[in-house]
Protein backbone atom coordinates (compact mmCIF):
# COMPACT_ATOMS: atom_id res chain seq x y z
CA UNK A 1 0.00 0.00 0.00
CA UNK A 2 1.35 3.02 -0.82
CA UNK A 3 2.19 5.56 2.00
CA UNK A 4 0.27 9.14 2.56
CA UNK A 5 1.99 12.11 0.87
CA UNK A 6 4.05 13.86 3.56
CA UNK A 7 2.29 17.11 4.45
CA UNK A 8 4.49 19.54 3.70
CA UNK A 9 2.29 22.42 5.10
CA UNK A 10 3.13 20.86 8.30
CA UNK A 11 6.35 20.76 8.07
CA UNK A 12 6.49 24.48 7.68
CA UNK A 13 4.75 24.85 11.04
CA UNK A 14 6.81 22.50 12.52
CA UNK A 15 10.09 24.88 11.39
CA UNK A 16 8.33 27.86 12.62
CA UNK A 17 7.33 26.17 16.01
CA UNK A 18 10.55 24.46 16.71
CA UNK A 19 12.32 28.58 16.02
CA UNK A 20 9.98 29.96 18.48
CA UNK A 21 9.43 26.72 20.99
CA UNK A 22 5.83 28.66 21.60
CA UNK A 23 2.48 27.71 20.48
CA UNK A 24 0.86 31.28 20.50
CA UNK A 25 4.25 32.73 18.87
CA UNK A 26 4.23 30.34 16.34
CA UNK A 27 0.06 30.90 15.45
CA UNK A 28 1.36 34.90 15.26
CA UNK A 29 3.62 34.21 12.58
CA UNK A 30 1.70 31.78 10.97
CA UNK A 31 -1.51 33.89 11.50
CA UNK A 32 -3.73 30.70 12.13
CA UNK A 33 -4.82 29.51 15.73
CA UNK A 34 -2.49 28.00 18.38
CA UNK A 35 -5.15 24.84 18.14
CA UNK A 36 -4.51 24.71 14.19
CA UNK A 37 -1.00 24.80 15.40
CA UNK A 38 -1.13 21.75 17.51
CA UNK A 39 -3.42 20.18 14.95
CA UNK A 40 -0.79 20.37 11.78
CA UNK A 41 1.93 19.30 14.19
CA UNK A 42 0.08 16.13 15.49
CA UNK A 43 -0.34 15.33 11.93
CA UNK A 44 3.09 14.98 11.34
CA UNK A 45 3.82 13.35 14.42
CA UNK A 46 1.28 10.87 13.10
CA UNK A 47 2.95 10.54 9.82
CA UNK A 48 6.62 10.31 11.46
CA UNK A 49 5.07 7.97 13.92
CA UNK A 50 7.09 9.51 16.86
CA UNK A 51 6.98 13.22 18.86
CA UNK A 52 8.72 16.02 17.79
CA UNK A 53 8.13 18.10 20.50
CA UNK A 54 7.67 17.69 24.21
CA UNK A 55 4.90 19.76 26.36
CA UNK A 56 6.27 21.34 29.51
CA UNK A 57 4.84 24.38 31.68
CA UNK A 58 7.04 26.84 30.13
CA UNK A 59 6.33 25.42 26.52
CA UNK A 60 7.89 23.44 23.97
CA UNK A 61 10.93 21.20 23.75
CA UNK A 62 12.46 19.60 20.72
CA UNK A 63 12.89 15.75 21.13
CA UNK A 64 15.59 14.04 20.36
CA UNK A 65 14.12 12.65 17.11
CA UNK A 66 12.74 16.38 16.59
CA UNK A 67 16.11 17.94 17.13
CA UNK A 68 17.48 15.38 14.66
CA UNK A 69 15.31 16.06 11.66
CA UNK A 70 14.72 19.69 11.95
CA UNK A 71 18.03 20.71 9.93
CA UNK A 72 17.25 18.23 7.24
CA UNK A 73 13.42 19.59 7.19
CA UNK A 74 15.03 23.29 7.38
CA UNK A 75 17.63 22.90 4.40
CA UNK A 76 14.59 21.34 2.43
CA UNK A 77 11.89 23.29 3.01
CA UNK A 78 14.32 26.57 1.58
CA UNK A 79 15.55 24.06 -1.21
CA UNK A 80 11.49 24.46 -2.03
CA UNK A 81 11.07 28.09 -1.35
CA UNK A 82 14.07 28.84 -3.86
CA UNK A 83 13.08 27.02 -6.34
CA UNK A 84 9.76 27.87 -6.80
CA UNK A 85 10.54 31.47 -6.44
CA UNK A 86 13.14 31.12 -9.37
CA UNK A 87 10.71 29.56 -11.46
CA UNK A 88 7.98 32.05 -10.71
CA UNK A 89 10.79 34.77 -11.52
CA UNK A 90 11.59 33.39 -14.81
CA UNK A 91 7.74 32.89 -15.79
CA UNK A 92 7.03 36.34 -14.84
CA UNK A 93 4.74 37.93 -17.80
CA UNK A 94 4.88 41.66 -18.10
CA UNK A 95 1.84 43.10 -20.24
CA UNK A 96 2.63 45.79 -22.09
CA UNK A 97 0.10 48.32 -24.09
CA UNK A 98 0.76 50.02 -26.62
CA UNK A 99 -0.67 52.34 -29.78
CA UNK A 100 -0.30 50.75 -32.96
CA UNK A 101 1.44 54.17 -33.99
CA UNK A 102 4.15 53.69 -31.81
CA UNK A 103 5.22 49.89 -33.20
CA UNK A 104 8.38 51.21 -35.11
CA UNK A 105 9.67 52.83 -32.27
CA UNK A 106 9.15 50.41 -29.74
CA UNK A 107 9.87 46.79 -31.54
CA UNK A 108 13.29 47.29 -32.19
CA UNK A 109 13.48 47.69 -27.94
CA UNK A 110 11.95 45.13 -27.52
CA UNK A 111 13.94 43.25 -29.59
CA UNK A 112 17.41 44.21 -28.12
CA UNK A 113 15.25 44.04 -24.50
CA UNK A 114 14.67 40.08 -24.82
CA UNK A 115 18.48 39.66 -26.11
CA UNK A 116 20.40 41.57 -23.24
CA UNK A 117 17.55 40.23 -20.60
CA UNK A 118 16.49 36.44 -21.65
CA UNK A 119 14.70 36.31 -18.62
CA UNK A 120 12.06 38.74 -19.10
CA UNK A 121 9.25 38.62 -21.27
CA UNK A 122 6.88 41.06 -22.19
CA UNK A 123 3.25 40.36 -23.88
CA UNK A 124 2.59 43.35 -25.59
CA UNK A 125 -0.76 44.08 -26.85
CA UNK A 126 -1.35 46.82 -29.57
CA UNK A 127 -4.78 49.39 -29.87
CA UNK A 128 -5.36 51.84 -32.48
CA UNK A 129 -6.87 54.14 -28.95
CA UNK A 130 -3.98 56.29 -27.92
CA UNK A 131 -4.93 58.07 -24.55
CA UNK A 132 -6.17 55.06 -22.11
CA UNK A 133 -5.08 54.36 -18.86
CA UNK A 134 -3.19 50.71 -17.84
CA UNK A 135 -6.39 48.56 -17.53
CA UNK A 136 -5.13 45.15 -16.47
CA UNK A 137 -2.24 46.07 -18.03
CA UNK A 138 1.04 46.12 -16.02
CA UNK A 139 2.63 49.07 -18.45
CA UNK A 140 1.51 51.33 -20.97
CA UNK A 141 2.55 53.35 -24.01
CA UNK A 142 0.62 56.51 -24.65
CA UNK A 143 0.32 59.35 -27.26
CA UNK A 144 -1.45 62.56 -26.56
CA UNK A 145 -1.27 64.99 -24.13
CA UNK A 146 1.98 64.82 -21.52
CA UNK A 147 0.92 61.97 -19.09
CA UNK A 148 0.04 63.51 -15.46
CA UNK A 149 2.34 60.49 -14.14
CA UNK A 150 4.48 58.67 -16.00
CA UNK A 151 8.06 58.92 -18.11
CA UNK A 152 7.66 61.12 -21.20
CA UNK A 153 8.96 58.72 -24.36
CA UNK A 154 10.00 61.77 -26.78
CA UNK A 155 7.76 64.09 -28.52
CA UNK A 156 6.29 64.22 -32.21
CA UNK A 157 8.05 66.15 -34.12
CA UNK A 158 7.02 65.69 -37.87
CA UNK A 159 8.76 65.64 -41.08
CA UNK A 160 7.59 64.34 -44.86
CA UNK A 161 9.39 60.87 -46.03
CA UNK A 162 9.37 59.37 -49.12
CA UNK A 163 10.60 56.29 -50.75
CA UNK A 164 14.59 56.51 -52.12
CA UNK A 165 13.58 55.69 -55.63
CA UNK A 166 11.23 59.21 -55.60
CA UNK A 167 13.32 61.60 -54.98
CA UNK A 168 15.11 63.28 -58.34
CA UNK A 169 18.63 63.41 -58.62
CA UNK A 170 18.36 67.35 -58.46
CA UNK A 171 16.46 67.54 -55.40
CA UNK A 172 12.78 68.54 -54.44
CA UNK A 173 11.34 71.65 -54.32
CA UNK A 174 8.07 71.94 -52.07
CA UNK A 175 6.02 72.49 -55.25
CA UNK A 176 7.49 69.37 -57.10
CA UNK A 177 5.14 67.23 -53.92
CA UNK A 178 2.24 67.93 -56.42
CA UNK A 179 3.10 65.45 -58.27
CA UNK A 180 2.70 62.67 -55.53
CA UNK A 181 0.35 61.01 -53.83
CA UNK A 182 -0.20 62.66 -50.36
CA UNK A 183 -0.51 59.69 -47.38
CA UNK A 184 -2.24 61.00 -44.34
CA UNK A 185 -1.84 59.25 -41.39
CA UNK A 186 -4.99 60.30 -40.27
CA UNK A 187 -8.27 60.96 -42.24
CA UNK A 188 -8.48 64.51 -41.40
CA UNK A 189 -4.74 65.66 -43.01
CA UNK A 190 -3.99 67.69 -40.30
CA UNK A 191 -0.62 66.28 -39.95
CA UNK A 192 0.18 68.17 -43.28
CA UNK A 193 -1.84 71.12 -42.49
CA UNK A 194 0.25 71.85 -39.41
CA UNK A 195 3.63 71.63 -41.07
CA UNK A 196 2.75 73.74 -44.60
CA UNK A 197 1.05 76.03 -41.59
CA UNK A 198 4.52 76.39 -39.73
CA UNK A 199 6.25 77.12 -43.43
CA UNK A 200 3.77 79.43 -44.28
CA UNK A 201 2.69 77.67 -47.35
CA UNK A 202 0.35 75.52 -49.17
CA UNK A 203 -0.32 72.64 -51.97
CA UNK A 204 -2.68 71.75 -54.05
CA UNK A 205 -3.05 68.08 -52.65
CA UNK A 206 -4.54 66.40 -55.81
CA UNK A 207 -3.92 62.59 -55.07
CA UNK A 208 -4.98 61.64 -51.16
CA UNK A 209 -4.76 58.78 -49.45
CA UNK A 210 -5.61 58.12 -45.76
CA UNK A 211 -4.86 55.70 -43.30
CA UNK A 212 -6.33 54.94 -39.94
CA UNK A 213 -2.07 54.74 -38.08
CA UNK A 214 0.90 56.59 -39.04
CA UNK A 215 2.87 53.38 -38.78
CA UNK A 216 0.67 52.30 -42.11
CA UNK A 217 0.97 55.34 -43.89
CA UNK A 218 4.85 55.03 -42.94
CA UNK A 219 4.67 51.32 -44.93
CA UNK A 220 3.29 52.77 -48.06
CA UNK A 221 5.53 55.45 -47.99
CA UNK A 222 8.15 52.74 -48.03
CA UNK A 223 6.83 50.87 -50.78
CA UNK A 224 6.93 54.05 -52.69
CA UNK A 225 3.21 54.57 -52.90
CA UNK A 226 3.70 57.96 -51.87
CA UNK A 227 5.23 61.16 -49.93
CA UNK A 228 3.57 61.06 -46.24
CA UNK A 229 4.05 63.30 -42.74
CA UNK A 230 6.27 60.86 -39.93
CA UNK A 231 7.32 61.27 -36.64
CA UNK A 232 11.29 61.77 -36.89
CA UNK A 233 11.24 59.37 -33.76
CA UNK A 234 9.38 56.35 -35.55
CA UNK A 235 11.33 56.80 -38.88
CA UNK A 236 15.24 56.71 -37.47
CA UNK A 237 15.53 53.19 -38.19
CA UNK A 238 14.16 53.55 -41.52
CA UNK A 239 16.33 56.71 -42.68
CA UNK A 240 19.37 55.17 -41.24
CA UNK A 241 19.02 51.70 -42.92
CA UNK A 242 17.94 53.52 -46.58
CA UNK A 243 14.22 52.69 -46.64
CA UNK A 244 13.14 56.45 -46.30
CA UNK A 245 14.53 59.88 -47.34
CA UNK A 246 13.43 63.12 -45.91
CA UNK A 247 13.64 65.46 -48.70
CA UNK A 248 13.38 68.95 -46.46
CA UNK A 249 15.02 70.40 -43.60
CA UNK A 250 11.87 71.61 -41.80
CA UNK A 251 10.10 69.88 -39.13
CA UNK A 252 7.39 70.87 -37.01
CA UNK A 253 6.14 70.08 -33.21
CA UNK A 254 2.87 68.81 -32.74
CA UNK A 255 2.26 69.21 -29.18
CA UNK A 256 1.65 65.45 -28.53
CA UNK A 257 4.21 63.53 -26.74
CA UNK A 258 4.69 59.70 -26.41
CA UNK A 259 3.96 58.61 -22.57
CA UNK A 260 4.74 55.42 -20.15
CA UNK A 261 2.89 54.57 -17.55
CA UNK A 262 2.93 51.66 -15.15
CA UNK A 263 1.52 50.35 -12.00
CA UNK A 264 2.50 51.64 -8.65
CA UNK A 265 5.27 49.83 -7.28
CA UNK A 266 3.22 48.27 -4.57
CA UNK A 267 1.39 46.42 -7.47
CA UNK A 268 4.08 45.80 -9.61
CA UNK A 269 5.41 42.46 -10.95
CA UNK A 270 8.84 41.10 -10.66
CA UNK A 271 11.02 43.30 -13.20
CA UNK A 272 8.75 46.14 -14.14
CA UNK A 273 10.97 48.62 -13.58
CA UNK A 274 14.26 46.73 -15.31
CA UNK A 275 11.30 47.09 -18.70
CA UNK A 276 10.42 50.22 -18.07
CA UNK A 277 13.93 51.78 -17.37
CA UNK A 278 15.14 50.33 -20.48
CA UNK A 279 12.48 51.86 -22.55
CA UNK A 280 12.78 55.11 -20.83
CA UNK A 281 16.86 55.34 -21.61
CA UNK A 282 17.67 52.97 -25.26
CA UNK A 283 18.39 55.93 -27.30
Amino acid sequence: MPRRPLPLNAIHTFIVTARHLNLTHAARELCITQGAVSRKIAALENWLGFPLFERHARGLRLTVQGSSLLPSFKSGFEQITQAAEQASTRHTILRLKAPTCAMRWLVPRLVALEQARPELHVALTTTVEHGTGLGHFDAAILYGAPAVSGYRLFEEVLTPVMAPGLLPGNGLSLEDLNGFTFLHPTADGRDWALWLADRHQELVMKRNQHFDTMDLAIGAAIQGFGVTMADISLIQSDLSMGRLVAPFHETVKTGAVYSLIQRPEEEAPPHLADVVAWLCHQP
